[in-house]
């Protein structure tokens, strides 16, 4: 659902706002003051230098018109790609590196230009820089790799080529996608008390990125799309927000919306700060994505068995993605009107608008007029009447006629599940519902499974998944998780991909899975690669939460300068968190992760205070005695760890239960986040902010940051 389009032509590009972001400083707003960039001294040759700035360390070229067509993270990992490149070239002495030399060793590497052979690369250098034998300097360097992705992108003459790999060709947008969001965002807080200031916003112009620039929009965009994610008391809403401020809310924009399931590739905070069009319309439509299909699930709508045959088919049914449920629904309606055809796509099975005119009056007949859609040859005309129907019903238009017959799938996509909204043409069928209440999960497993697809899905692994339950009974994801968590343990020859239709194949994927895990050393008794294939729940989340929390170790384990290459336990981050707690004047304590006095919430305000002094508002802290207190307090930690950069998953229930594996979790994303950050532990800062400067900042992402740089690696397939 990303609203870009590739361009092989270069279009004009503005040139990169050169201001930055000020260092980062405990002290209040009002005492910060703009400083000076601080510059690293660029290697010779290279044409780049390195900005710190709160919460954004950034690699910055020289032509504003190259740097514009990339992310920070792209650059990031690009020069580290670069470097490897010097390191290996020549004999391997890190000589210099020429124009001749670079066909193979990015071949090597498997650097852009993933479906061209080596004459290919070779001919393509040829063409484009006669000279071979000039040496290689970073911009030269990266404008080879936008060679080799156009010719790649005109080789496969996709749009899909961008879907997951990169974002480095120039973009567009579109307009209709830029018009349909902002009436959508106009529709839905247009009566927000901060932002009815700036509302309605007029598509005609690009006045939605320069709103976008603050992060507050998209941040109450995010709750509307997933009710109570954001603690809104967490979201910097003065009229006037520094840097620094704007920073916080756009790190609890992405790592808010990697908790209701969007996809961040190649995305960061300086990305927001800038109103990078392309990239801001895309986060917008997948959060948009997920609130009109946030109903089009069994959870939401049981009255979704109508479209199967028994109950054997639940599980089925439960495994398919919400487009794929949306589309089972459209076509089972059509039937009852009629339509022969199979719709299998929202993009050139809908242009000509029958299946269209066929839905709606199946759904809403009372609202046909004449002349009826199905009677009139042209098409713009018949997609005009559509919509006019569609606009009785009461179904708001998130397309033009032009858009259906052009097939805009995003524009498509997002009319039909407004059209399953509004009215989905199902009945109660008591005994089907029936089956699927005695089948669902109880309220601690659900929020269980939800937080292990959204870590498994942030990990960046190249399938994504809806159901823990369904999606990993092949064994395939929980390999590629395995891949991601602790890199060439899979043995891949061995492996199955799907569609898998034979049944032991799964088995042996999901053996292969148990035989990883015990490699690692998690607690597998019992249980078999079956086990897996056959959806044992309790079995799976077990698995899932000791590959999580292996992760996390890991992660901690890796940050050298703390821990010194020992294993990290639960008891480390457990007397972590007490010592900074202890070491910031509070007196709370959690005397383990299952501390029943925990559930007040107080003991992570201190914590989160204790990292980050500026970041806790205690004048919104309750005493956290009642329930209502303790839920208030636990949504505002969740909302806070995530302004500082953590990833964390887990629900305000989960504080106010005590779930004890969300406790670890939550604590060692804190840990992580403040371990991580350039400034030693024991570093003490003054509280006047005389002892700020600009190598302590905030980290724009924490637990995630690998997984986005690995892009682009990854983007060259297995």
């Amino acid at each position: 659902f990303c609203p870009t389009r590739s361009r092989s032509l270069p279009h004009s590009v503005s040139p990169r706002p050169t201001s930055t972001l000020p260092p980062f400083s405990p002290s209040p707003p009002h005492r910060e003051e703009a400083s000076k960039e601080e510059e690293e001294q660029p290697e010779e040759g290279y044409p780049v230098r390195i900005k710190s700035m709160a919460g954004f360390e950034g690699v910055v070229v020289s032509d504003p018109s190259l740097h514009n067509q990339f992310t920070q993270v792209e650059l990031r990992s690009l020069k580290s790609q670069f470097l490897s490149l010097r390191t290996s070239s020549g004999d391997g002495d890190g000589g210099p590196l020429t124009v001749r030399d670079l066909s193979v060793a990015m071949s090597k590497l498997k650097i852009a230009g993933d479906g061209l052979s080596e004459d290919e690369r070779a001919a393509l250098l040829g063409e484009f820089f006669p000279d071979l034998d000039h040496q290689v300097d970073f911009e030269l360097f990266l404008r080879v790799y936008l060679k080799m992705q156009g010719r790649v992108g005109a080789k496969n003459s996709s749009s899909a080529f961008l879907k997951a790999a990169t974002t480095t060709l120039l973009h567009t947008i579109s307009e209709s996608e830029k018009s349909s969001y902002v009436s959508h965002i106009n529709s839905y807080l247009g009566e927000d008390p901060f932002l009815k200031k700036y509302l309605p916003i007029d598509p005609m112009t690009n006045d939605l990125f320069e709103i976008s620039k603050d992060g507050v929009l998209l941040c109450k965009l995010i709750n509307i799309a997933a009710p109570g994610t954001i603690d809104e008391r967490a979201i910097n809403t003065k009229r006037v927000l520094n840097p620094w401020e704007k920073n916080e809310n756009h790190t609890l924009c992405l790592h808010s919306a990697k908790a209701i399931g969007c996809t961040l590739v190649n995305i960061g905070t300086q990305d927001l700060a800038e109103g990078r069009p392309h990239l801001v319309l895309g986060l917008i439509s997948q959060i948009i994505k997920i609130q009109l299909l946030a109903d089009v699930n069994l959870k939401k709508t049981p009255q979704l068995v109508e479209l199967i045959g028994d109950s054997k088919d639940v599980e089925e049914l439960m495994s398919l993605s919400p487009e794929k449920i949306l589309l089972r629904w459209m076509n089972f309606q059509l039937k009852k009107g009629g339509f022969r055809r199979l719709i299998t796509n929202f993009s050139s099975d809908v242009k000509d608008g029958e299946a269209y005119a066929c839905l709606l009056n199946v759904l809403a007949p009372e609202h046909s007029r004449k002349p009826y859609p199905s009677t009139v040859k042209d098409l713009l005309e018949r997609a005009k009447l559509v919509l006019e129907h569609a606009d009785r019903m009461g179904c708001k238009r998130y397309l033009t006629p032009k858009d259906i017959v052009e097939g805009s799938p995003n524009l498509n996509l997002a009319f039909v599940a407004h059209i399953f909204q509004k009215r989905n043409g199902l009945s109660s069928q008591m005994k089907q519902i029936t089956f699927l209440e005695a089948n669902s999960d109880d309220p601690q497993v659900s929020r269980e499974e939800r937080a292990f697809r959204l870590w498994i899905n942030s990990l960046g692994v190249p399938t994504y998944i809806n159901n823990v339950f369904e999606d990993l009974r092949t064994g395939w994801v929980l390999l590629e998780a395995l891949d991601k968590v602790a890199p060439g343990i899979v043995y891949w020859k061995s492996a199955n991909k799907p569609p898998i239709k034979m049944p032991f194949k799964k088995v042996e994927n999901c053996n292969q899975v148990v035989k990883i895990g015990k490699q690692l050393k998690f607690s597998l008794v019992n249980i078999a690669g079956n086990d897996i294939v056959q959806g044992n729940k309790k079995l799976i989340l077990a698995f899932l939460w000791q590959l999580m929390r292996y992760n996390i170790l890991q992660l901690l384990k890796n940050l050298r300068f703390h821990s010194r290459e020992k294993e990290i336990k639960d008891v480390d981050i457990l007397n972590w968190a007490n010592d900074r707690v202890k070491n910031s004047g509070r007196h709370s304590r959690m005397d383990s992760f299952k501390d029943r006095s925990l559930s007040s919430g107080i003991f992570f305000l201190d914590l989160l205070s204790a990292v980050e002094p500026r970041v806790v508002n205690w004048s919104l802290v309750t005493k956290g005695e009642t329930d209502e207190e303790k839920k208030m307090n636990a949504s505002y930690i969740i909302s806070v760890a995530r302004k500082l950069g953590c990833s964390v998953f887990l629900l305000p229930e989960d504080i106010l239960e005590v779930n004890q594996k969300m406790m670890l979790t939550l604590t060692a994303s804190i840990m992580y986040w403040c371990l991580k950050r350039p400034i030693p532990e024991d570093r003490t800062v003054s509280s006047d902010g005389e002892n700020g400067s600009s190598s302590e900042t905030t980290s724009t992402s924490a637990l995630d940051d690998t997984a986005s740089e690995s892009s682009l690696d990854d983007s060259g397939g297995r």
